[in-house]
């Protein structure tokens, strides 16, 4: 069994900056690849982050990509995404999650945290 915690959603001002916390437990040693996602009502749920837990290889969506940094303490089992020069269209509930297979934002993500609200105002 599989469960993973997130922490660090909030508000924040347009152009600040917040760090997402997720701790795992439980079945996450064989785990290929930890990643965030992100949601906004009326829309799907898309990927921000993942990072390959055995050597730290990364990929970013686009909008994430030179604002957002993902990286994972494996000592204690914990996976951060760093966020700055954040946007009101940032805002959504991030999820943290864990998957099997390749790593990318197209892995098998099976396991899911439930999620931390950002709200990014302008």
């Amino acid at each position: 069994h599989v469960q993973l915690v997130e922490s660090g959603g909030g508000s924040v001002q347009a152009g600040g900056s917040a760090r997402l916390t997720c701790v795992f437990s439980g079945n996450t040693y064989s785990a290929k690849c930890m990643g965030w996602f992100r949601q906004v009502p009326g829309k799907e749920r898309e990927g921000v982050a993942a990072i390959y837990p055995g050597g730290g290889t990364t990929h970013y969506r686009a909008f994430a990509r030179g604002r957002f940094t993902i990286s994972k303490d494996n000592a204690k089992d914990t996976l951060y995404l760093e966020m700055r020069s954040l946007k009101p269209e940032d805002s959504g509930v991030y999820f943290c999650a864990a998957g099997w297979g390749h790593c990318d934002l197209q892995a098998d993500f099976r396991a899911w945290g439930q999620g931390t609200q950002v709200t990014v105002s302008s």
